[in-house]
């Protein structure tokens, strides 16, 4: 089932100046329900964009994004037209409707911010409570929740973001450069949204910290059935974590599928200026020297997997 769906998007910046660049160009997406998808391009492509315009802190130059069908940027005039229709509107006065208009539209702004949870790049920049427990418990805080609601919401939310019980209560400018990583991804998690985006949330980090990102990310999809899509521009992770793949070239979108669908067009990755997972070319060059292995190897481990198995088959003869 289709969880979000771009419609013909374009978004320009600085239109009607000489300044005037397309940062997405007639793009349709269809983004499915409880999956890991992820979208990668090169820098300039337009993956950032795309994940404001979800969020809904840009609005589409044209075209239009729907949440469960339901249209983001819906205008306030198509609010109205729909309100008309029923009953218990019809005898409000005209500075009334403009008035309810106003607050239904903000009211549905408001819950998309819930509904959506976007984790910007370098997140950990955007800290700025006493205590872990504080920063992760702002946003539910927020949504008007009952305190026992939030502990436990800060509490599990911690624990899919592999952060330590005796973490909680330190300062998280204490902390290192991953732990606050995680920190600011579990503020957004606690909200618990439908849909979570991330921006190169592993930007920056060692391997275990990548690890430990991307672990937690998918933790949060296992225990909650949410959605979510991360930007990157690694290859590896998105084989390695990603259920789903769409990549960005020059605003336009040139591929979109699931991960073995995507991968397979290593010819159309490398027009792009892209390429496929660097194990997936070993075992190309595998293959190409007669060893028989199959062609659709996209991670280490599930390399491995069929080494390990094809040792084991020569062994037992």
């Amino acid at each position: 089932m289709e969880k979000i769906v771009l419609e013909h998007i374009t978004y320009i910046y600085g239109e009607g100046t000489p300044f005037r660049q397309v940062a997405l160009d007639d793009v349709s997406i269809a983004i499915r329900e409880n999956r890991i998808t992820g979208v990668i391009g090169h820098t300039g492509s337009g993956k950032s964009t795309m994940m404001q315009l979800l969020n809904g802190l840009a609005k589409p130059t044209s075209g239009k994004i729907l949440l469960d069908g339901y249209d983001i940027n819906t205008e306030p005039a198509e609010v109205y037209d729909a309100w008309r229709a029923l009953p218990e509107y019809a005898g409000l006065s005209r500075r009334a409707a403009k008035k309810a208009i106003r607050e239904e539209v903000l009211r549905r702004r408001k819950r998309l911010c819930f509904r959506v949870g976007l984790v910007m790049q370098y997140p950990e920049y955007q800290l700025f409570e006493e205590t872990v427990r504080k920063d992760i418990a702002y946003g539910p805080t927020n949504m008007g929740l009952e305190q026992a609601e939030i502990d436990t919401r800060v509490r599990e939310a911690a624990e899919w973001c592999g952060i330590s019980p005796d973490l909680l209560d330190r300062s998280p400018f204490d902390l290192s450069g991953g732990q606050k990583r995680r920190i600011a991804i579990a503020g957004v998690i606690a909200m618990r949204p439908e849909v979570l985006i991330l921006d190169e949330p592993a930007a920056g980090l060692d391997p275990q910290g990548r690890d430990w990102i991307f672990e937690g990310i998918r933790t949060y999809r296992e225990k909650t059935g949410s959605t979510v899509v991360i930007v990157s521009h690694s290859m590896e992770d998105m084989a390695r974590y990603c259920d789903d793949v769409v990549v960005l070239a020059n605003a336009k979108v040139i591929l979109q599928g699931d991960r073995e669908e995507v991968f397979s067009h290593g010819d159309r990755l490398e027009e792009s200026g892209l390429d496929v997972p660097q194990i997936t070319r070993l075992i190309a060059m595998l293959r190409n020297r007669g060893f028989d292995l199959p062609a659709n190897i996209y991670t280490v481990d599930r390399a491995c997997e069929v080494l390990l198995s094809k040792t084991a088959g020569r062994a037992a003869e």
